[in-house]
């Protein structure tokens, strides 16, 4: 499919953003859907590196769905040799993927209105809102809540400092299965999440 309709198309929103938008008409209930999610990138330059694979995974009722889940990888327009070696992800591999702006809709019709979680979150929305931008679309609108922030509230240590995931992992028991990849870094972020979640009592 052509996508470059989304560099020229008129002041009229496409559909998936406008049904992104109108989920947000459901007000959030005690039994709210969170999203956890994790983006492998290039780098970690907002402007000049893209997102190369998203992996998310629902939480419902203090459980992970673990059959609610997404992998998303996309086509590397920009290849970093030297990353590889974190997250794996070949520019010619055998998974499917799909242009930026396919990705992108993916991922929100998954979201919708639900609560995101993530480590070091704010590093992965921005990055989504770069490609969003790129769409000459506006920025996403859920709530989020980061895991590292979470920990320190817990230790009652609040720092400019971020603890990383593998540290976490340590601290709380939790195996590192599938690390460095978007998905298994999604599901483990998702048991730190219940831990820290039921820790707090929120």
């Amino acid at each position: 499919m052509n996508w470059d309709w989304f560099k020229t198309f008129s002041k009229e929103n496409p559909k998936f953003w406008e049904n992104y938008i109108s989920s947000f008409e459901t007000p959030l209930n005690d039994e709210t859907k969170y999203i956890v999610f994790d983006c492998e990138t290039t780098g970690l330059n907002l402007e000049t590196d893209r997102i190369l694979s998203i992996g998310a995974v629902a939480i419902e009722n203090n459980q992970v769905i673990v059959n609610n889940f997404i992998e998303i990888f996309l086509q590397q327009d920009i290849f970093k040799s030297d990353s590889v070696e974190f997250h794996g992800i070949l520019k010619e591999g055998n998974e499917e993927k799909f242009v930026e702006a396919e990705a992108i809709i993916r991922f929100l019709k998954f979201v919708e209105n639900a609560i995101l979680v993530g480590h070091n979150i704010n590093f992965d929305i921005e990055m989504i809102n770069e490609s969003l931008n790129r769409l000459n679309l506006g920025t996403i609108k859920n709530q989020y809540m980061d895991i590292g922030l979470m920990h320190q509230k817990f230790i009652d240590e609040i720092s400019d400092e971020t603890i990383s995931l593998d540290e976490l992992c340590k601290l709380y028991k939790i195996k590192k299965n599938g690390r460095h990849t978007a998905s298994g870094d999604a599901f483990i972020i998702a048991l730190l999440f219940l831990k820290l979640k039921k820790k707090l009592k929120i």
